[in-house]
């Protein structure tokens, strides 16, 4: 079995399109080795730190972050099961945030975007004389924060 990958072997592999691992590898979270012909080769545990990029893409890190928390990996060795553990163990609390805020905008979908009124003269109700404009741009209803409608 080869012990590298090519570009376009990583790619099937990893389902990361060829264009988005050269930019991985410009930003420094993935390395590849060139060969004489200048081909690049990747060894086989980028596969592992591909599924991290991808994964922690999906909880909303951006890659900055992604790259701190890569960082992080042992250069001695290749990271094994218990390295990774260790990098994706304080995601609970941003998973459970990120189902939070998922909920609150499923909340708003039914309660308010729904309804199908559109109107200011009906939303008047659930908002009287604008009172969430008070907080500031957004939306604040949608983000829990009913501290205007307290009347």
């Amino acid at each position: 079995m080869e012990t590298t990958l090519t570009i376009n072997q990583l790619s099937r592999r990893s389902g990361v399109a060829a264009s988005a691992l050269r930019y991985y590898e410009e930003r420094g979270l993935i390395q590849s080795e060139r060969r004489g012909s200048g081909h690049r080769r990747f060894t086989r545990a980028t596969l592992r730190r591909l599924a991290f990029i991808v994964f922690a893409q999906r909880l909303g890190m951006t890659l900055a972050e992604i790259g701190a928390e890569l960082d992080k990996l042992p250069t001695d060795h290749v990271p094994k099961g218990a390295d990774w553990s260790l990098l994706s163990g304080s995601w609970s609390s941003r998973i459970d945030e990120r189902i939070a805020e998922l909920e609150r905008l499923k909340t708003g979908l039914a309660q308010c975007i729904s309804c199908g009124c559109l109107s200011l003269e009906f939303c008047r109700l659930v908002n009287p004389h604008d009172k969430a404009g008070a907080l500031g741009p957004g939306p604040h209803y949608w983000l829990g924060d009913h501290s205007s409608n307290d009347d």
